[in-house]
């Protein structure tokens, strides 16, 4: 049986907090449980106050075999703004504008160099998926179509595909690890947690989008103004997660709420926006098909 975590942005107090209240506990420098393995969800880097502490319990809690844990974008993120580009000397495969360079600031300032390059270099073995038997794990979406695309390890040829404008692997890994989005019409967009404006909008792509608008698909759908119909395009190319499907944990949504809740019966998402004024959330699973909000457990 497994306890499932969310995005830890490098809030170790938060996560030494919650692995308590699931019953970890160090031993020789590892938090594990007596009958349980945690899994998590990807995203451990970058905003938070203690980067390199959560790193470091992260990675000796999977290494050691307590844990297991996936790729979130953030990681992928990394690997490709330390990853020279082979086409123009002295540029990277994530270009270090401005953007880029404050999103992995915090990141680069708290941990030493010589860690990070060990750290990156690990990022390269995690999954960009995991399938249990009983549940399945990815850090945004679960999307067999992209997933059959995606083969073998994350090497720099990987990147290249997966993070260079035109390369193979963009839709399929973005899709995986960011989820879908959909372009707003001309003249529509909203304002993100960062302060981002943005014309495309993260939607609800476990939901069957028959009888949605842009409103009810999108995810923030208390950001976007038009009740318009969907695309037509969007309508075709949707790929719902199965009602009869195995549960399917994501991360990644910045969710926000006064406790968690599900996306549906077999969905749900485990980012409850600790680095946003938010709590750090797991799911205890148990081996149920059909999820259960009562086995939330979280902290601030």
């Amino acid at each position: 049986m497994v306890d499932l975590i969310g995005d830890i942005h490098g809030h170790a107090g938060a996560l030494r907090q919650l692995l308590g209240k699931l019953g970890y506990t160090p031993h020789a420098g590892v938090y594990r449980h007596p009958a349980r393995q945690a899994v998590f969800l990807g995203d451990f880097i970058d905003r938070g106050p203690e980067i390199r502490e959560t790193l470091a319990i992260v990675r000796c809690m999977i290494d050691s075999g307590a844990a297991l844990g996936v790729m979130g974008n953030h990681e992928l993120n990394a690997l490709a703004f330390h990853t020279p580009d082979p086409r123009h000397p002295g540029t990277y495969l994530r270009p270090h504008n401005e953007s880029n360079s404050r999103q992995h600031a915090e990141t680069m300032r708290q941990v030493p160099a010589g860690d990070l390059s060990s750290y990156l270099d690990w990022f390269r073995t995690l999954p960009m998926w995991l399938d249990l038997g009983g549940l399945r794990v990815v850090h945004a979406c679960w999307d067999e179509t992209c997933m059959a695309k995606i083969d073998g390890p994350v090497t720099d040829a990987f990147l290249q595909a997966a993070c260079v404008p035109g390369g193979s692997l963009i839709a399929p890994v973005e899709s995986l690890l960011k989820g879908k989005e959909l372009p707003l019409p001309p003249g529509l967009s909203f304002r993100d947690k960062d302060g981002h404006q943005r014309d495309t909008t993260r939607v609800k792509w476990y939901e069957p989008p028959d009888g949605h608008t842009l409103r009810t698909y999108a995810l923030a759908s208390e950001a976007i103004a038009s009740d318009a119909p969907l695309p037509a395009d969007v309508v075709r190319a949707a790929v719902p997660y199965p009602e009869d499907a195995r549960p399917v944990f994501v991360g990644h949504y910045w969710l926000s709420g006064p406790r968690p809740t599900l996306l549906r019966h077999n969905v749900a998402c485990l980012d409850w926006s600790v680095a946003k004024g938010g709590f750090l959330c797991a799911y205890r699973w148990d081996g149920e098909q059909v999820l259960d909000e009562e086995r939330f457990v979280w902290c601030d």
